[in-house]
């Protein structure tokens, strides 16, 4: 049989010959007329199960026969649930002859197979193997009308905005939506950046790839998230995916040989959007993952990447998939400063208090708050938390004591990065658009001789290397070429105010 004659198998359905046992409608069912008890239908299903798993392996079977289960035999058909329309779509579209095969001989159902989802409260997010399909929409058919009909895409349910879901069926936080994402000058060019990108009709991409990067509690997730649900609500097909969810699936993919159908369904997309891009790995993900943004923007399609530094500074990524996410708008979601801090840290409190009324913390608190913690969102966060846990459990009122208390380990004096030579020598690359190789190199251009001198001063400055060991990093270069660097920027930045307002921000990037 092919593919599409057993793909006909899963669809043909008698309903008008479906007869329920009297017992859990997992585990009941009938053979051509004749009633089959519970323990002969679930052990002959066991052994379909283990036919799969010793064919398919652990991972596959794991991955997409693990919650198929057996819901009646009528009419010489075998008729299976699953918890999901996406799975259900998978299976139809890959695993339908095998499935057939193993139930015709071990389940007495030379008529084929049939499938259909079962009722659930909601859908959990499967591995995105199938973009083109169903949408990640409510399960809505029931075990009891044993119907398999695929509804028409138009008329399906969409997801509701408790359980928002990307074209992949992965739920996305409801939220991290634009309206709850506070706004501050760190992060207002990635914010507007952002807001275009969601709203721009399908095929037009203002800016493409968008690259934000930021370190860790800054906000970027929030955004890319913000992304996807305000593009879904516009009507765009959006497949958003961690870098080790995007992983996965390419391997599941592998494993069950449906590589190609991945790679064309990841392209039927309008708006792809990857996190922590620089957790990509291997030759071959990678690989695909480079042709997947190519081939998405040279058709036009949005590509929005977030990573927590620079794309040229994504050393274990392909050089070409580097260029490429350079080509775009590369915005950086910068360190939260105090005025946004306590915007952020007065909004999550208000949030606290509509769960406790007689909570309550006064302006000074927070701006003290605000001002002691530093770090990141994630931080603050946590300082909100204390401090309700801190009111709640004892009953007294949030003083300044007490708030000091609570946010004790959020303000520890930490000890200072140890910065390398290495770091600055990309730093510095990076800010004056030239390679880490230029500076290494000979070359005597005053292009790479300036980065050159300020890098070798900048490790003078905040690294305890000698001399000689400097000059040996830079290229195997003698320790008075380090120390002619050293005074020469150090005398240029006492007469260029640009030059030492510069300088000091390379020393603070390197520090922070």
């Amino acid at each position: 049989m092919t593919m599409n004659g057993a793909i006909g198998m899963f669809e043909r359905i008698e309903t008008g010959n479906l007869v329920e046992a009297t017992t859990s409608p997992a585990l009941k069912g009938l053979t051509l007329g004749e009633t089959v008890s519970v323990a002969g239908i679930k052990e002959r299903w066991d052994r379909v199960r283990r036919r799969l798993r010793a064919e398919l392996g652990e991972d596959v079977f794991s991955s997409w026969f693990a919650r198929v289960e057996i819901g009646a035999i009528v009419d010489g058909v075998a008729h299976l649930t699953v918890p999901t329309r996406f799975l259900k779509s998978w299976l139809e579209a890959h695993y339908a002859e095998r499935l057939r095969a193993h139930c015709m001989a071990e389940l007495d159902a030379p008529n084929g197979v049939a499938l259909a989802v079962r009722q659930v409260a909601r859908e959990s997010a499967e591995p995105c193997q199938d973009l083109s399909a169903q949408r990640g929409r409510p399960a809505q058919a029931r075990i009891a009308t044993a119907t398999a009909e695929i509804a028409p895409a138009s008329a399906a349910a969409q997801p509701s905005e408790r359980d928002p879901m990307d074209a992949c069926g992965t739920l996305l936080d409801r939220r991290m939506t634009f309206q709850s994402f506070v706004v501050g000058k760190s992060n207002a060019l990635a914010f507007a950046a952002a807001e275009r990108i969601s709203a721009a009709p399908a095929g037009a991409t203002p800016y493409n790839p968008l690259y934000l990067h930021a370190g860790v509690g800054l906000g970027k997730t929030h955004l890319i998230q913000a992304i996807a649900q305000d593009a879904r609500q516009h009507g765009k097909r959006v497949a958003y995916f961690t870098a080790d969810r995007f992983m996965y699936g390419f391997v599941a993919a592998l494993k069950s040989q449906t590589a190609l159908a991945f790679k064309e369904k990841l392209r039927g997309i309008d708006l792809l959007i990857v996190d922590d891009v620089q957790f990509i790995q291997g030759r071959s993900i990678q690989q695909e993952f480079g042709h997947t943004i190519n081939a998405l923007i040279d058709a036009g399609k949005q590509i929005v990447v977030a990573a927590d530094r620079l794309p040229a500074d994504l050393e274990a990524l392909d050089e070409r998939i580097r260029s490429r996410l350079a080509g775009g708008l590369a915005v950086e979601i910068g360190e939260l400063d105090e005025a946004l801090r306590a915007k952020i840290l007065t909004i999550r409190l208000d949030g606290l208090k509509a769960a406790h009324p007689s909570f309550h913390v006064n302006p000074d608190v927070i701006a003290y708050v605000a001002k002691v913690v530093a770090t990141n969102g994630r931080d603050l966060d946590g300082a909100a938390n204390r401090i309700l846990a801190h009111a709640t459990l004892t009953g007294a009122s949030v003083t300044m004591e007490t708030a000091e208390a609570a946010i004790r380990d959020l303000v520890r004096t930490r000890e200072p990065r140890r910065v390398k030579i290495e770091d600055i020598q990309k730093l510095v690359a990076t800010r004056y658009n030239v390679s880490r190789a230029d500076i290494l190199s000979e070359r005597r251009t005053a292009a790479v001789v300036k980065p050159r001198q300020i890098a070798m001063y900048l490790a003078k400055a905040l690294t305890p290397r000698s001399l000689p060991e400097i000059g040996r990093r830079f290229g195997g270069r003698d320790h008075t070429t380090v120390l002619h660097a050293v005074r020469k920027i150090e005398k240029a930045i006492v007469e260029d105010r640009l030059l030492h307002d510069e300088v000091d921000l390379l020393k603070r990037m390197l520090q922070e």
